[in-house]
């Protein structure tokens, strides 16, 4: 069995979608950089969903996002599904878009996590070798001096998305928020550390592609590759699949993080087997999101101190 998953309002959260078999349906040109970003804006305000980041690569993508009313799923759900139909249309595509892997769904519990992230999301391109900085990436992404005050804004694709239907509009906004712990006064020293950080992690790029004798591949190489190609790359099987993240030397934040996985798991357990006993007045620990939803379950508002 899987384990629980933890969905708690106002969290601040890494995404990861991968491309079925590492197919470059994701190529970084016009059309499908329309689709993910109207499909972003669309989905982000039918669920109250923070954007503060984002990279579509051409066999992933990457998102920093704030949950903020605590309905992460629903938003994955529909996000996903319309990247999906629009991206089969686009590129005549018969079968799955998506990796059968299950999204990767990563907490981020501190700010340096979210500084390391948010720069991980951008540098995105260039860790993979395609482009020498971040801003050279002809895909969707975002620019980190806008972070708080930019917004992405595209019209409607003509594919797939029925215009007659009032819930796609001609027009789709999607702004760059600050994350939650982050305010006005504190926004300029927040964007600095991220693009310290980027600046960091393009560096480690640069020196680990030249270690290789290798070289970027380039904007325009990059936008006029075939989309029914594979990656070729070595890519290593995925191991362990994280829940959270701290940050670079933080071992307090991560023992207190850990600690408080355990405890939802465990407590999510005890109820579980209550409940498969008949129990139905059982009440399930914070953050559990599909036993109330699809079985009515009561669930507790109280987070457990460790």
């Amino acid at each position: 069995m899987s384990q629980p998953r933890e969905i708690i309002a106002g969290a601040t959260y890494l995404i990861t979608r991968r491309v079925l078999r590492r197919h470059l349906l994701f190529r970084p040109d016009a059309a499908i950089t329309q689709l993910l970003v109207y499909a972003l804006a669309v989905s982000t305000r039918r669920y109250g969903i923070e954007v503060h980041a984002l990279c579509a690569m051409s066999t992933h993508l990457h998102l920093v996002v704030t949950d903020v009313n605590g309905v992460l799923p629903r938003f994955l759900q529909f996000f996903h599904r319309i990247v999906a139909l629009g991206t089969k249309v686009l590129r005549k595509w018969e079968g799955p878009v998506w990796d059968h892997e299950a999204t990767s769904v990563v907490r981020l519990t501190t700010r340096a996590a979210v500084v390391e992230k948010i720069a991980y999301v951008v540098a995105n391109p260039v860790a993979a070798g395609l482009v020498r900085r971040a801003r050279e990436w002809p895909g969707a992404t975002v620019d980190v001096s806008e972070l708080g005050r930019g917004e992405l804004r595209t019209a409607r694709p003509t594919a797939y998305l029925d215009p007659e239907n009032p819930q796609w509009p001609d027009e789709a906004t999607l702004p760059l928020a600050l994350p939650p712990a982050i305010d006005e006064a504190s926004a300029d020293c927040f964007r600095g550390e991220i693009a310290a950080e980027l600046e960091r992690q393009e560096a480690l790029a640069h020196a680990e592609i030249g270690q290789k004798g290798l070289d970027f591949l380039g904007a325009e190489r990059a936008s006029n590759i075939s989309p029914y190609e594979r990656a070729t790359s070595l890519e290593a099987l995925r191991g362990r699949n994280p829940t959270f993240a701290v940050g670079r030397d933080q071992p307090d934040a991560w023992r207190s993080a850990a600690a408080a996985v355990r405890a939802f798991r465990a407590l999510y357990r005890t109820a579980l087997d209550r409940w498969r006993a008949g129990v139905r007045s059982v009440v399930f620990p914070a953050g559990t999101w599909w036993m109330r939803t699809f079985h009515g379950a009561s669930v507790t508002d109280v987070v457990p101190t460790v």
